[in-house]
């Protein structure tokens, strides 16, 4: 408590005032009324210093919902980097299935994988008054990001909202937020100890990305090796995106370099479809030469030929909960479920062979520029 008996704003989930913003600038409130709602020039380096000051506080502008604070908008958001990709398409669904059966409106904001971007976002539904606002996919993993969703979260909780976390680890204990995971570590340990119980031991992981969905990914195939008394090969784990393009790159960059593998793992559907490309351009069968598999199970995953042996993941199960439990957290005192995955064998995985790496290579040596 502040001096005057008023909550300061750096309590957490504290709404900051004008004035308070006004005095950490160093400006008036007139001047921070100017700069929040963009109504009258101000110096540049002032600017600044009020946009600094109002980040600091977790200050939001919300003229219309003053005197309402404790009321929502009936309206669901759904944050996610981009809606091209078939893993958020599918979650998207069950999200605004599950949203239109509790009565509420569904909006689906994109990020394209910018943290400010999405610091953005999520302010404009604090002033529309957002019921829940549910992220999914990766989380960029850092003390300054958590620190800052910390913050969100308990900010929302004060105004009657719902930060939900939706495939993405939970930012700790005693935070007010709704997590719905999937074992996503477990998912990939699941798959690669499938690779080794058929003799693979040079297994590829291609496409590992920054977020945490790739991290946990990387933890549960590390896991599988250190089981069966393997170590990582660094040289066989490829940085990449998760797009079509990345797989195909990293698996060109695989054969190029002429590495022995007998498998490849690509850390989601999309980037196995670019790798399957690369083998077969380099005249490497699957599963006959090397072994291919992914993860996420979206439909793309049955299209392949082969049919792609993957990882399933519930994605319109986690949709449906992210709302579910955000929505009606009153009768669900648990608010961090776990959904289960598996591998689904199809036809895209075999028995290793000790020809495969020459078979592999020399294919290469014939497609592959030097």
């Amino acid at each position: 408590m502040s001096r005057t008996g008023a909550a300061s704003a750096d309590e957490p989930g504290k709404r900051a005032t004008v004035k308070e913003v006004a005095a950490r600038a160093g400006v008036s409130t007139a001047t921070v009324s100017r700069v929040m709602g963009g109504t009258y020039p101000v110096a540049e380096a002032t600017r600044r210093r009020v946009q600094q000051a109002a980040q600091d506080l977790d200050y939001v502008l919300n003229a219309s919902a003053r005197g309402l604070r404790s009321t929502t908008s009936n309206t669901v958001a759904f944050v996610v980097a981009d809606v091209k990709g078939p893993f958020f398409s599918l979650i998207a669904d069950g999200v605004e299935q599950q949203a239109t059966a509790e009565g509420r409106l569904c909006l689906v904001c994109t990020t394209h994988n910018d943290p400010d971007r999405e610091l953005a976002v999520i302010n404009l539904l604090r002033e529309q008054r957002a019921e829940a606002i549910i992220l999914v996919g990766g989380a960029v993993e850092t003390p300054e990001y958590t620190e800052r969703m910390v913050k969100l979260a308990h900010s929302l909780d004060t105004e009657g909202s719902r930060l939900v976390l939706c495939g993405r680890p939970s930012l700790g204990p005693d935070v007010p937020e709704t997590v719905v995971e999937y074992d996503n570590e477990g998912g990939a340990f699941a798959m690669t100890s499938y690779l080794l119980s058929m003799g693979h031991e040079r297994i590829a992981l291609v496409g590992v990305g920054e977020h945490s969905t790739a991290a946990q990914r990387v933890r549960g195939y590390r896991r599988a090796l250190q089981e069966r008394g393997l170590p990582l090969a660094p040289e066989l784990v490829i940085q990449g995106d998760h797009r079509r393009e990345d797989g195909y790159q990293a698996t060109r960059e695989l054969l190029r370099r002429k590495e022995k593998f007998t498998a490849v793992f690509a850390v989601t559907d999309i980037i196995a479809a670019g790798a399957m490309k690369a083998l077969r351009e380099a005249g490497v069968r699957v599963p006959e030469d090397v072994s291919l598999v992914g993860y996420d199970d979206i439909p793309l995953s049955q299209d392949l030929t082969p049919e792609l042996t993957t990882v399933h993941v519930p994605h319109e199960e986690l949709g449906r909960a992210s709302v579910r439990l955000a929505l009606n957290r009153k009768h669900n005192p648990a608010q961090h479920v776990k959904l289960g995955t598996h591998v689904v064998v199809r036809q895209s995985a075999g028995a290793a062979a000790s020809r495969q790496h020459d078979g592999a290579h020399s294919a290469a040596q014939e497609h592959i520029p030097q």
